[in-house]
C-alpha cells in the first residue's frame, strides 16, 4: 500500500500550479509551460472528461474489477494521458480504463501527463494511443484505421509510420469493414476470428456472406475449412448435400420451427447418429442478443 500511496504523491507540486488563474496554460509558449508539459501532474478525477473519440466502446467489468484490484495495491504504475481544455478542465486522451478503474475504487485524484492538442491533434493521439496500447477487437481496429483516414486525412502509408504496422495489415482490417454488420458483430463478440472474416470478404454477395456464416457457427468450420468452403461456393462446385437439419425427426424439425418462430430469430438444429445434437440460436447484436435471453428466461 506504500507504493500505491507514493505513487498517487507524484505531482503535488506542479498540480498546485493549474489551481492558480495567472499561471493558465494553454500553450506550450505560456510560462511554466514547461513544468507542467511532458511532466506527471496528479489530476482531480473530477475535473476529467471523457474523450469523445475514445475507439474502444464496450468495456469489460470483470477486467475493471481486477484492475481496480491491481491499483488498490500497485497504484496507478501507468499515468493516463490528458489535454487541456481550459482552466481546471481536461480531456482524455487514453487511459479510460485506469480511470473508470480509479473511479470505481474511489480515488479523487489521478497521475496524468497533460498534453496541449486540439480537436483533430487529440483524436490522433487517441486512435494511435489505444490502437497500440489496448487489447481492441478487430473491428475498434478496423474503425479506428479508417477514422484516422477520413478524420485526419491519413494516407496508409503515414498511418503505417505512426502505428508501426505495414501497409497490408492495415488494408486487411480494413476490409473487414465490407462484411455484413452481422458478421463484424459476429467478430467483435468472438464467434469467428478475423481469418474466417477475411476469408468471407471475398464472397460478394451479403446473402451468400451470412449463409456461409451460419454455416461456419453451426459446424464450428475452423479457418482452412471457412477458405475451402468460400472457394468451392466462388467456383461453383461447393456440395448440395442435405445438411443434418434437413434428416431431423419430424418432431424435432417442428420444435426447432417453433423455437425460431417464439425467438423471432434462426435457430438450427443438429443431431448424429447418437441422438446428441446442438441448438443455434443466431442474433444480429448485443440487444438483440439480451432480447432473446429475456424471452427465453420468462
Amino acid at each position: 500500500m506504500a507504493k500505491a500511496l507514493k505513487k498517487q504523491a507524484l505531482g503535488r507540486g506542479l498540480s498546485a500550479l493549474l489551481k492558480d488563474p495567472s499561471n493558465d496554460i494553454n500553450s506550450a509558449a505560456d510560462k511554466n509551460a514547461d513544468q507542467i508539459v511532458g511532466n506527471v501532474i496528479d489530476l482531480p478525477l473530477k475535473d476529467i472528461d471523457i474523450n469523445p473519440f475514445q475507439p474502444r466502446t464496450s468495456f469489460n467489468e470483470e477486467q475493471l474489477r481486477e484492475l481496480s484490484s491491481s491499483i488498490k495495491e500497485l497504484g496507478v504504475i501507468q499515468p493516463i494521458t490528458v489535454r487541456k481544455k481550459g482552466f481546471g478542465t481536461y480531456e482524455l486522451v487514453s487511459g479510460e480504463r485506469r480511470c473508470r478503474a480509479a473511479r470505481l475504487l474511489g480515488m479523487e485524484t489521478i497521475p496524468a501527463y497533460v498534453r496541449i492538442a486540439n480537436d483533430q491533434e487529440s483524436l490522433e493521439m487517441a486512435l494511435v494511443e489505444n490502437i497500440q496500447r489496448q487489447d481492441l477487437d478487430p473491428i475498434e481496429i478496423a474503425l479506428s484505421y479508417q477514422r484516422l483516414i477520413e478524420e485526419i486525412d491519413l494516407t496508409q502509408e503515414q498511418m503505417s509510420d505512426r502505428i508501426g504496422k505495414s501497409r497490408s495489415a492495415i488494408a486487411n482490417y480494413l476490409r473487414l469493414l465490407k462484411l455484413d454488420p452481422i458478421i463484424q458483430t459476429g467478430i467483435r463478440d468472438g464467434f469467428i476470428s478475423m481469418g474466417h472474416g477475411r476469408a468471407l470478404i471475398t464472397i460478394e454477395s451479403l446473402e451468400q456472406q451470412l449463409d456461409s456464416y451460419q454455416k461456419i457457427l453451426s459446424n464450428g468450420l475452423s479457418v482452412r475449412d471457412t477458405e475451402k468452403m468460400v472457394k468451392e461456393l466462388k467456383n461453383g462446385t461447393l456440395s448440395r448435400k442435405p445438411t443434418k437439419t434437413n434428416s431431423l425427426p419430424e418432431h424435432i424439425s417442428k420444435k426447432t420451427k417453433d423455437l425460431s418462430d417464439l425467438l423471432d430469430t434462426k435457430v438450427t438444429t443438429t443431431m448424429s447418429d447418437s441422438g446428441k445434437g446442438k441448438i443455434t440460436i443466431s442474433y444480429a447484436s448485443k440487444a438483440d442478443f439480451e432480447r432473446i435471453v429475456t424471452l427465453i428466461n420468462e
